[in-house]
């Protein structure tokens, strides 16, 4: 393989993930503009021509900024929106993604707390050099409150076996090298 195959490669794979990185931070960006009521921010996270397909509503991004802005600020004291798996098919200047979201929200009025998970479905855009969304399906795939964990006693414990959870640099997350303590190997507990 020659220098200038090897360079084009090298060039392909920093745009790939340049997109990926470009399409995650509209996510996020997303995210924070509906947890901070800043219907500004939310518009651009969309195409002008976007349609948001949210079940309860659909319609294009200025009416949807209004709807979603409007509904949180009535309804609840505060909200988080937490994007997690993230799925990203990129053909030239057009990806589909699917993206896992949390939500948590501190309610005015009845339950105090309301949990829900679901998927955005999106197809983006990259118009003028900037991703955004053109069109948005979400997918809610399961809703609640808080409840009692269904886990046994024993399975409580042994969730944190062999780890050191705590809010300073004692904690797992620093251990350097990461070790592993080889009398756990093999061990189940029923939950």
């Amino acid at each position: 393989m020659s220098d200038v195959d090897d360079m084009s490669g090298l060039a392909a794979t920093v745009r790939m993930l340049a997109d990926r990185q470009a399409i995650r931070d509209c996510l996020m960006t997303y995210c924070r503009a509906v947890d901070r009521l800043d219907r500004e921010l939310l518009l651009s996270v969309y195409h002008e021509d976007a349609i948001d397909d949210h079940g309860v509503f659909v319609g294009d991004r200025e009416a949807f900024a209004d709807w979603v802005i409007a509904f949180h600020a009535r309804a609840q004291h505060a909200t988080q929106h937490v994007i997690t798996n993230h799925v990203c098919e990129l053909d030239g200047d057009v990806a589909h993604a699917e993206t896992y979201y949390m939500f948590a929200a501190m309610n005015r009025d009845g339950a105090p707390l309301t949990l829900s998970g679901g998927r955005y479905i999106d197809r983006f855009e990259r118009r003028g050099g900037r991703w955004g969304i053109v069109l948005r399906k979400v997918v809610s795939d399961w809703w609640g409150k808080p409840g009692e964990a269904w886990l046994s006693p024993e399975g409580r414990l042994a969730l944190n076996a062999g780890v050191h959870a705590s809010r300073d640099r004692r904690d797992t997350s620093y251990e350097r090298p990461l070790r592993f303590d080889e009398s756990r190997r093999g061990a189940i507990f029923e939950i």
